[in-house]
């Protein structure tokens, strides 16, 4: 930058000097005189050159440092360290000039800041999900995982970013998703069962980042084991509960079919049928009851209705319900009161002491 400065006042005044003496030497005709004048003219040269050399020296060394400073300053924010000031008195275009750098470097600093902030902010958001999240590059290196995703796909807590997905899984299936969400635009959906020390159900969402070539892809993990236990339990349930209507509507119907065959009109064999009837029809009604209170716990219902309720009828009742069951097995049932004249009775609900 000297050297420019220095060239260009210096040429500049030579230039003039020449175009001076080339106008005013031809009109000189005494020849001392004319090398007078070129005297003066070299001296004048010699002044121009010394004085555009002390005056290029100043801008130099008025220019030089906070430049150079600028130069530096830009280098440390390119670094990362945000924040970087220029102090300077000066009010003239350089001034000016680490002003506008100040204010720059300030706005920068402020909105390195907020996207720090909505970054941890997110990573906060991400770490309390209940489904795990895990972010990948275009090669299946692990970007982010939450903890929720660590748990669920068995991965290191020794830091697991920066890694391949493949080295820290060994779920083929889970690996298939990842690549089928790289190569389509298209979200993919797959529910996988996980085979390891903890067998699993998981529901796998992949969606592709934006992007031409694609930037990576986004894993988002449901575990729903939980979810399949119930489902295999309520169909469990629906089996059983099936099985116990079956039974006594069977017994039912082939007791009305034996009295509509003739039987009604026997009094020897109709009264066992009817005791039949009598019987399966409480054990309906018993299944009926079960079925209301489970329907009620699951809708978290008030589940009893406590009064006072006389022992000795409800057990005269069970007897009464299990006496056909303990004749066929050759057993009897027999209920000795206590004694005392005040009768027992317990607080309860009547429908769940019979239940039990």
């Amino acid at each position: 930058m000297f050297r420019r400065l220095f060239s260009s006042f210096t040429l500049l005044f030579l230039a003039i000097l020449a175009l001076w003496a080339l106008l005013a030497i031809p009109m000189v005709k005494d020849g001392e005189t004319r090398w007078r004048l070129l005297l003066l003219i070299g001296c004048a040269a010699a002044v121009t050159v010394l004085a555009n050399f002390a005056l290029s020296v100043r801008l130099m060394r008025q220019w030089d440092r906070p430049l150079r400073a600028l130069i530096g300053v830009a280098g440390k924010i390119g670094e990362g360290n945000s924040g970087q000031r220029i102090f300077t008195d000066g009010q003239d275009e350089i001034g000016e000039l680490i002003a506008a750098f100040n204010r720059m470097s300030d706005q920068l600093d402020a909105r390195i800041a907020r996207l720090e902030e909505d970054r941890q902010q997110l990573r906060t958001i991400l770490s309390g999900m209940v489904e795990g999240v895990v972010a990948l590059d275009a090669n299946q290196r692990i970007l982010y995982a939450n903890e929720r995703a660590t748990q669920l796909l068995g991965l290191p807590w020794q830091a697991p970013v920066g890694r391949r997905l493949w080295e820290v899984v060994r779920q083929r299936p889970l690996l298939e998703v990842v690549q089928r969400a790289l190569d389509n635009s298209e979200p993919q959906h797959e529910e996988l069962s996980w085979n390891g020390p903890n067998m699993r159900s998981l529901t796998v969402h992949a969606a592709r980042l934006p992007g031409l070539p694609p930037r990576g892809a986004v894993l988002v993990l449901h575990d729903t084991t939980e979810l399949r236990r119930l489902e295999r339990l309520r169909q469990e349930f629906v089996a059983n509960v099936s099985h116990e209507l079956k039974t006594p509507l069977s017994i039912i119907k082939a007791c009305v079919e034996t009295l509509l065959d003739g039987a009604v009109d026997d009094p020897q064999h109709r009264r066992p049928f009817l005791e039949q009837l009598d019987s399966q029809s409480n054990r309906l009604h018993a299944l009926i009851l079960d079925l209301l209170s489970l329907a009620r716990i699951e809708s978290g219902e008030e589940l009893f209705e406590f009064q006072p309720l006389p022992v000795c009828e409800v057990v005269q009742a069970c007897m009464e319900r299990h006496r056909p069951r303990a004749e066929a097995k050759g057993q009897i049932f027999e209920m000795i009161p206590p004694g005392g004249d005040q009768a027992l009775a317990v607080w309860a609900d009547e429908e769940a002491l019979e239940q039990i």
